[in-house]
């Protein structure tokens, strides 16, 4: 068990990772925004080093899932997706460890933008990064008391373009079931001010991981707007 994130090993020694259970983080975290940004900023101090592993990308991105989770049914068929795609992509990690790696497998098989493909998971992975860091950016911005405005925004930019019909009518009718701000810290075992300090030590972190990640297919030649 690695900061909520469960390893089991079968028969074969091939490694299975499991996501952690919302409620079980909850239970068993202080502040999953606590969570969340030293998983983030982890992952930003391997950034300087290098590339960045597919286990512990993998790791830091579990607790979006949290997040979505402390959102409500809004985010519900949201947060499926985007943990649909972060096991697909998971599924990458006896050919690739990297990031990298994961582009250049699916470059090299010509297969980038197929359904299903690593690459195209990772895409998705990467926006449900940023949707937070969009949804937190704005929360930061305002001291609105309803969230509705908020997170409509930040998932028109972010995740409504590449989601399905199904997926966006969802999110959209979940909307009005949305914590108020106060709740949402309550959820998050935060006050107004703990959680603005964790929001901004997150946003600090993701961002250079997510512009990493565009960079990768930047430099392949791949477009950013799928």
């Amino acid at each position: 068990m690695m900061n909520g994130v469960e390893v089991v090993m079968d028969n074969s020694s091939t490694s299975i990772v499991k996501l952690p259970d919302p409620a079980v983080v909850a239970a068993t975290t202080s502040s999953p925004l606590s969570a969340i940004a030293e998983a983030f900023e982890h992952l930003a101090k391997l950034l300087n080093r290098g590339d960045l592993p597919l286990d512990a990308f993998y790791e830091a991105c579990s607790f979006v899932s949290v997040l979505f989770n402390c959102l409500g049914f809004a985010f519900k068929f949201a947060e499926l997706e985007y943990v649909a795609k972060l096991e697909g992509l998971m599924e990458a990690s006896p050919a690739c460890g990297t990031l990298k790696d994961v582009i250049e497998v699916d470059v090299a098989s010509k297969t980038v933008k197929s359904p299903g493909s690593y690459s195209r998971n990772l895409r998705r992975v990467r926006q449900g990064v940023d949707l937070v860091r969009a949804i937190f950016e704005q929360l930061l911005a305002t001291d609105d008391s309803c969230l509705k405005e908020i997170a409509s925004s930040a998932y028109a930019r972010i995740c409504a373009p590449y989601h399905t019909w199904a997926v966006r009518t969802a999110v959209h009718a979940g909307m009005y079931t949305l914590p108020t701000r106060d709740q949402l810290f309550l959820r998050l075992n935060e006050t107004e001010k703990s959680a603005e300090a964790k929001m901004k030590r997150y946003i600090n972190a993701a961002t250079p991981v997510i512009e990493y990640i565009d960079k990768l297919y930047l430099s392949r030649k791949i477009p950013l707007n799928w």
